[in-house]
């Protein structure tokens, strides 16, 4: 079986869905850390269906932060890779091809710099885990014990961590006329992009402190809300995948049907039309996220707990 590229989408199963935009003509516009399974089935996707409603150079560069997995997935396969979405009732497989490229950081740190600093990029967005913000036991402040912080502020030209790259590399973007920057965490974190916000003006008031006025004039940090289960991808799923599709797909994600993303609307630099695509552009996330943990997560929770006295 023939590996997924460019060249074989027309080569695929019939019912296989494919990027119906000029994908060579594609250019980047948005930076993404953390490219993995998630991503990919949610933000990338909704990135997708956002170009083909409403184009526009919205192309995704992804950052893989620790491994080079994820890009030696994707690199040899022109960066496209199938999502299938089923559950008991239905099916739906497709290509996606908003990712454009992947970087990974610990084999060249100044690309990702570049790209963060690169005024073509206009939104910024991270799924980096909650243990990638490095927060404080007050859940807000920047952790500046945690090993790798620690590491990076007393070298903050050669960090290794998600903040101090995204400090060095808004160092470098303001040095090269601070075009304005929308940073948009998808972390299930409440108030996650506010956080995001703490922990970076903490970090750059310790390393590039000349940087904190841009961060307040000229970037955007709108808070966001994220569901959609993406299970592990198992070997035998991954092949299952690739009969369906009819070519062989390394990055291969598998889904439920559901997805929904909310975002507080406010922006600095645009934005893909993320609203054609299903996303709620909200004026304050807060309601949406006491839904999500009221009625979703206290509900399981509270299921988990009668199964466990049962």
């Amino acid at each position: 079986m023939q590996r997924l590229h460019t060249a074989c989408l027309g080569e695929l199963a019939p019912t296989v869905k494919t990027p119906c935009y000029r994908r060579e003509a594609l250019r980047p516009g948005i930076l993404h850390f953390g490219l993995g399974a998630f991503h990919r089935a949610h933000q990338a996707l909704y990135t997708d269906d956002a170009i083909v409603a409403g184009g526009g150079d919205w192309g995704i560069i992804g950052v893989s932060l620790r491994s080079p997995a994820v890009a030696r997935q994707l690199m040899p396969q022109d960066c496209l890779y199938s999502v299938l979405g089923e559950d008991g009732n239905r099916c739906e497989l497709r290509v996606v091809g908003s990712v454009l490229r992947v970087l990974v950081a610990p084999e060249d740190p100044a690309a990702v710099v570049g790209a963060i600093a690169d005024p073509a990029i206009r939104v910024l967005t991270l799924t980096i885990t909650e243990k990638g913000y490095a927060l404080a036991a007050d859940g807000r402040s920047l952790d500046r014990d945690d090993p790798a912080i620690r590491r990076d502020l007393s070298d903050p030209e050669n960090p290794s961590s998600a903040i101090g790259l995204l400090a060095l590399g808004l160092r470098h973007r303001v040095a090269t006329g601070g075009a304005p920057l929308t940073l948009l965490s998808c972390d299930n974190l409440t108030g996650n992009s506010g956080l995001l916000r703490g922990v970076l003006t903490d970090y750059l008031d310790s390393s590039f402190p000349d940087v904190l006025h841009w961060l307040e004039s000229a970037a955007a940090f709108p808070c966001s809300m994220v569901d959609r289960i993406v299970p592990a991808m198992t070997a035998e799923q991954k092949q299952r995948q690739s009969v369906l599709l009819g070519a062989l797909d390394e990055a291969a994600v598998r889904t439920e049907p559901f997805s929904q993303w909310i975002i507080e609307d406010e922006f600095a630099a645009g934005r893909p039309d993320w609203e054609a695509a299903g996303v709620h552009l909200v004026g304050d996330i807060r309601p949406y996220e006491d839904i999500k943990l009221r009625l979703l997560n206290a509900s399981h929770s509270a299921i988990a707990y009668c199964g466990l006295l049962a």
